[in-house]
């Protein structure tokens, strides 16, 4: 089996990103072990991509937040709150681009932030400053909470939401745009105006990287009146420049890949003169002072997790290149580990590497008969149970006509890959897979395990 050293031996010094940590480090395996010592043993954790991960001096920051607001809460909240999330605010800020600290609100997660944009558009029906049926666009694969809040927030108000039918496995860019363009030509059919656009810029399940600056430009050159990007597994993972992309709302999850403890989020809202009735949706005595400093106090619960944004990027700057270093890492990584487990089962990647984040989907091999979610929990469940090995599993449905569904990858898993990682981990979910197309395993109830 390979060296665990072979993917830490390009940590090294780093360059002095965004003036924020003067001294260059080095951190050694020792200390990266160390950092999540306090992840389960034996476990080949390679789903970080659902609840991310945090090292242990980040939480040891948290804690600190913590003590102090037990040992005397009111100097907390008068003195301390307040300047600690504007000083989180301000590093985002500067992580994304943003041209000013006003535009960057801390929420809980992407769910919350999903909530204040489709309020408001709601709001916007129900007061009859939009028509009836008017529309609004998503992608089929966006992520289940957002689809449930667009038909609580939006459909319930009146509006008409087309989904953008996405292919998957996906071959290229040209597939994805040319999909959107045609779900806007529906939308905006019989004389509809397009409303919003909400768009993922990664997936969850399936995991692709959409093309979201060309989206986001098609949106504006078709007058889609807001474009929402949910972002959750963005920073930390891809890119993030909102300048660039372009959209009027933008969030991602801190949580997921930029080592916060959950649950933490930021919602960026694009400087407009025509978008200012935005809430949280927890109104609290703040109400009307803006939405950042609406959302800096929703009431007495725990902010330790919004505070830590400056500790957390002192971490990722003890790697070389900082964020950005980690990310084209993982990138690296979990291709080069993603190829590896189609080449051993005999199967295919879900996209080109070119459209995948830190995280990847992987064929399963077709005789494990996955034919429905429910297998799809089965099979995650056995694979935890007996072999150690968390992953998730998306089930891909047949095409209509296949004959031989023996034939046909109808599961894919999606592997993450993140610093803590070894190649042992994915040497472990090979051999697991292995194992079960070896015993006969099949997730499908009509035929006999061995």
């Amino acid at each position: 089996m390979e060296s665990h050293h072979q993917d830490l031996k390009r940590n090294g010094d780093h360059s002095n990103n965004n003036n924020h940590l003067a001294k260059k480090q080095k951190l050694s395996e020792f200390e990266i072990l160390s950092e999540f010592s306090h992840h389960q043993d034996g476990v080949a954790r390679i789903n970080n991509g659902s609840f991310g991960s945090c090292p242990a001096s980040v939480i040891a920051a948290q804690h600190q937040w913590q003590l102090q607001f037990l040992r005397q809460p009111d100097d907390f909240y008068f003195n301390q709150l307040k300047p600690g999330i504007f000083r989180s605010r301000n590093v985002i800020k500067g992580l994304i681009n943003a041209d000013d600290v006003e535009e960057v609100s801390i929420v809980d997660n992407a769910t919350t932030a999903a909530a204040i944009v489709l309020q408001q558009i709601g709001r916007a029906f129900m007061e009859e400053k939009y028509q009836k049926g008017d529309a609004a666009v998503m992608l089929h694969y966006a992520y289940g909470a957002v689809k449930k809040s667009i038909q609580a927030y939006v459909s319930r108000a009146g509006g008409h939401v087309i989904e953008v039918q996405l292919p998957f496995p996906v071959n290229s860019n040209d597939e994805i745009i040319f999909e959107f363009r045609k779900a806007l030509e529906k939308a905006k059919a019989n004389g509809r105006r397009v409303r919003l656009a909400v768009i993922d810029h990664v997936t969850s399940m399936p995991c692709v990287l959409i093309p979201v600056k060309e989206l986001v430009q098609i949106c504006r050159e078709e007058g889609v009146d807001q474009v929402f990007v949910d972002a959750a597994h963005a920073i930390g993972s891809v890119d993030v420049n909102v300048k660039e992309i372009g959209a009027d709302f933008y969030t991602s999850n801190l949580h997921k890949w930029f080592f916060c403890p959950p649950s933490v989020a930021f919602l960026y809202c694009k400087k407009s003169s025509s978008l200012v009735d935005l809430h949280h949706p927890v109104v609290s005595h703040e109400y009307g002072n803006g939405l950042a400093i609406e959302s800096a106090w929703i009431g007495t619960r725990d902010y330790s997790s919004q505070l830590v944004v400056p500790s957390v990027l002192e971490f990722v700057n003890r790697f070389e290149g900082g964020i950005e270093g980690i990310r084209k890492r993982n990138h690296d990584m979990v291709v080069e580990m993603g190829e590896m487990l189609a080449k051993a089962w005999g199967t295919n990647l879900g996209s080109p590497p070119e459209m995948c984040p830190s995280m990847i989907m992987v064929g399963l091999p077709s005789c494990l008969r996955i034919l429905s979610e429910t297998d799809t929990l089965k099979l995650r469940a056995h694979l935890r149970d007996q072999f150690h090995v968390e992953v998730p599993i998306y089930y891909q449905e047949p095409k209509d006509g296949t004959q031989d569904i023996d034939a046909v990858i109808t599961g894919y898993a999606r592997i993450s890959h993140q610093v803590y990682n070894r190649v042992g981990d994915y040497y472990k979910f090979r051999d697991a897979i292995r194992k079960l197309v070896q015993d006969g395993f099949t997730c499908n109830p009509f035929f006999l395990n061995k």
